[in-house]
């Protein structure tokens, strides 16, 4: 709802004082536009929000202006007691102030929205990590973390395939995904760099505070960062024809990525298939990831692979119609 997203609007100004019209369409996943209309509509209303051009401007709140729009609907307040939100709170070494925090929140709550905070909670678990996710050890998490609150630079050991290195580094951000923690650094060279936190292998303070690059977000850097990851892994292209009832599970087996890229060619065919050039790792892959399609792929190009398809079909006819034979 509109009314919602303005007072997201005005609350993420009020914590940041000041971003530009593209990093606010990102937090709120709205257009460029209508954070525009927005920022028009709350000036209407009295809210003193102005434009700062040039480089490090934006949008900018009024130092000293803070709305009186203090409240917690209930909804609002149960959603941050969601379980299984600590977990990463924990690895951080916040456990005990997220318990603090969510005590001091439960004691100004109204008694019915104290009692849907604490039933969500109840109701509700988050386990982010994959199936087989092994927990991995984190000495150094702690350490990155404060040094990215208090803008600290860090020289740390690194470990990288059988190497070890060493570099200084200013942590910008930690980010956890699938269970995974990453720190994001900026280099001396002022180049962003991604390690998993899990592989470093000792932490020193410099001694000296680092400025954060003008203009930096990190889930704007991490999102930008993950989709150029995932492109750069495909290397090969085949060609295969499917039903086309099957394009909308391709992604599913081959990957969103591989999918974006696809190339069709034609329409159906008078059986229903198309033909479509796909992006993939590798073709040894492919062909582990085809074999979940069977018995609705074809490959046309390249040969070898769809010769190693043609063998693994035979093997598997082989091996499971004597089975059936013998029965």
């Amino acid at each position: 709802m509109k009314s919602e997203r303005l007072i997201a609007l005005l609350f993420t100004l009020q914590a940041r004082r000041s971003a530009t019209a593209g990093q606010l369409a990102a937090i709120l996943e709205v257009s460029e536009r209508t954070i525009l209309r927005d920022v028009a509509a709350l000036q209407a209303a009295g809210v003193p929000l102005y434009s700062e051009p040039g480089r490090g401007g934006g949008i900018r709140l009024l130092d000293g202006w803070r709305t009186r729009l203090d409240g917690l609907t209930g909804p609002e307040a149960a959603a941050l007691f969601v379980s299984g939100v600590p977990a990463a709170l924990a690895d951080l070494g916040l456990a005990g102030a997220a318990t603090t925090a969510q005590a001091k929140l439960l004691a100004t709550l109204p008694d019915d929205a104290r009692e849907r905070a604490r039933d969500l909670g109840e109701r509700f678990h988050l386990d982010a990590p994959g199936w087989f996710h092994r927990d991995e050890p984190l000495p150094h998490l702690a350490d990155v973390a404060t040094a990215v609150f208090d803008r600290q630079r860090l020289r740390i050991s690194y470990e990288r395939g059988r190497q070890l290195v060493h570099r200084t580094v200013d942590p910008l951000g930690l980010v956890l995904k699938a269970g995974v923690w990453y720190a994001v650094a900026a280099v001396g060279t002022g180049d962003l760099r991604t390690y998993r936190v899990a592989r470093i292998r000792s932490v020193d303070r410099v001694g000296e505070q680092f400025e954060r690059p003008a203009g930096f977000v990190l889930a704007e850097y991490w999102a930008q960062s993950a989709a150029e990851f995932d492109r750069s892994i495909l290397h090969a292209t085949i060609r295969i024809r499917v039903p086309a009832r099957v394009l909308p599970d391709l992604a599913r087996h081959l990957g969103r990525n591989s999918v974006e890229e696809l190339g069709q060619v034609g329409p159906p065919d008078a059986d229903g298939w198309v033909e479509a050039e796909v992006l993939v790792e590798t073709l040894h892959i492919a062909q582990h990831q085809l074999i979940a399609l069977a018995p609705d792929v074809e490959v046309l190009d390249p040969p070898e692979l769809r010769a190693a398809l043609a063998e693994t079909g035979r093997r598997l006819a082989a091996r499971n119609s004597a089975h059936v034979d013998g029965g």
